[in-house]
This record gives structure tokens, sequence and C-alpha cells, in this order.
């Protein structure tokens, strides 16, 4: 029993790397997720156009697809065989298939939406009001959004962020179908442990990443729920 205890908090290289490798993605991820997450997330909340429900159905749409359906819509467009893959490839010497930068890639489209719902929500509790009192006092929208809509939004976005990051740390059908399994590049954590169950014998190195996906998606549930309250106590007093 001890031996047990003793294994489970000693991760080998393998388990360290897939533990690195997912934080590293899960970060890119995130920086590729949040700007056109809020961008979007601002434009459903704030204006009606022709079209609306068309950009509110492909911003939601990898939550109900499929994620392997996802990850081979990527491979279609974005192997190095394809035009735009290969575009990419000899314009700028980016490679997103089998890559890392893929699975962070990945990643973000599948926390998209996690991201805008909750920067949407935030955006809407928003009384435009007070907006209006400070266009009335000859602020132009630059300064209105910069000095007024972000803070107020601020939470909502930090929020979304940490959703679109867990949800990073836990993808695996797009990142499997896009990247395939490669330890040391694209093997995360999901994937790490689903090589793991496959293997006789390597029960305590599973449980070992299964125990840290579960603490860190639990960490980060908590930590968003935390800043939704202090974003609707900010917002209704």
């Amino acid at each position: 029993m001890l031996e047990f205890f003793y294994g489970l908090f000693n991760l080998a290289q393998v388990e360290s790397q897939a533990v690195r490798l997912s934080l590293q993605v899960s970060a890119l991820a995130l920086a590729m997720l949040l700007p056109p997450a809020t961008a979007i997330a601002y434009v459903l909340a704030r204006y009606n156009f022709p079209g609306k429900n068309l950009v509110n159905g492909i911003a939601y749409l990898p939550l109900v697809l499929p994620p392997v359906v996802t990850g081979y819509l990527l491979l279609l467009t974005l192997s190095t065989e394809s035009p735009v893959g290969a575009w990419l490839q000899d314009t700028f010497g980016i490679v997103f298939a089998f890559r890392w930068t893929g699975a962070a890639l990945a990643a973000a489209i599948m926390g998209f939406p996690l991201a805008v719902q909750a920067i949407r929500l935030s955006i809407e509790a928003v009384d435009r009001r007070i907006e209006a009192a400070a266009s009335t006092l000859g602020a132009n929208r630059a300064w209105i959004f910069m000095t007024i809509t972000l803070p107020l939004i601020l939470p909502g976005i930090i929020a979304g962020a940490i959703l679109g990051f867990a949800r990073a740390l836990g993808e695996f059908g797009a990142t499997i179908t896009f990247v395939a399994n490669i330890r040391g590049e694209t093997q995360t954590l999901p994937l790490a442990i689903y090589s793991l169950t496959q293997v006789p014998g390597k029960e305590i190195a599973a449980l070992h990443l299964l125990i840290i996906s579960v603490a860190l998606a639990l960490a980060a549930l908590v930590a968003s729920e935390v800043l939704n309250r202090v974003a609707n106590k900010r917002l209704h007093g």
C-alpha cells in the first residue's frame, strides 16, 4: 500500500512530459481563442445584422459537432497536402498537422464556444445606461469601451478564459484526429491516459494523470464560479 501511494506522486518522464505539453498546448490555445471570442461575443451581444443567426451558429458549432468531425475538417483544411496547409507551409513555414501547434489549434476551436458564451453573458449584463451617460459627456466609443465596458466585463472574460483553458486541457477527439498521438509532440494528458490504459501494468501511471486531470479541471471550474459571482456582484451591487 505504501508503495502504491509513493508511486502515485512520482511522475515518470513520459507522464511529466504529457503534463507539461498539455499546459503548453492549453496556454497557446487560450492565446488563440480569447481575442476572437471576445470580439464575436461583443458583436453577438450588441448588434443585429443580416446573417447574425448564421454567425451565432458557427460560433457554437464545435459544441454540437462530434470532436472527431472537427479534427477531420481541420486535417482536410490544414494538412500539408491541402491548398491552405501547403500555402501556410510554403509562405510562412507554419505546419499544424501532426504538430503540437495543431493540438493547440484544435483545443482552441473546441474551447471557443465556452469562452464566447461566458463573455457574451457578461456583456449582455452591462447596464447600457452607464455607457449612454458617458457618451452624453463627450466620450467616444473606444474610450467608453476601455474605461467602462471592459472593466465591467473583465470578470466574464476571465471566466471565459478559464473555461476555454480547461476545455483545452481535456480535448481528445479533435486532437487525436488532427495531430495523432505522438509522444513528446502531440500526446497531451487525455491522449497519454488513453495510451496508458491500453498497456497492461500501467494502471498506476494512468491514475497519476487521471488525478492531475481531475484536479486541474476542478480548479478551473471553481475559479470560474467564483469569478461569475464577483461579476454579478459588481454588475448588480
